[in-house]
């Protein structure tokens, strides 16, 4: 799980090309089970300022493991994520 506070002057354009590049992720990297992503929309006004998610569901760890340092990956997050975000929060857990 991914919480993202995106840079107040993050355009709608470039919040749109982030959603396509990360979901295109599962295309790319083994071991996704299932991946979404978009703009919060909760209305408890609990966000803290993080107004995007992303949740990943691996097979398993070692799955996870190899989605970080994926090229792919990596290039989405340069590429899309790193112009337009501020600050982040990753937590992982199995459930």
């Amino acid at each position: 799980m991914v919480l993202l506070k995106l840079k107040p002057d993050a355009t709608q354009e470039q919040i749109e090309a982030l959603t396509t590049a990360l979901l295109s992720i599962a295309d790319e990297v083994p071991g996704i089970v299932e991946i979404t992503a978009g703009v919060n929309s909760s209305p408890e006004g609990q966000d803290k300022g993080y107004d995007y998610g992303l949740l990943v569901r691996f097979t398993d760890a070692a799955a996870r493991d190899a989605y970080l340092i994926h090229p792919y990956h990596q290039s989405v997050v340069g590429e899309y994520a790193v112009p337009i975000l501020e600050d982040l929060i990753i937590v992982d857990f199995e459930h």
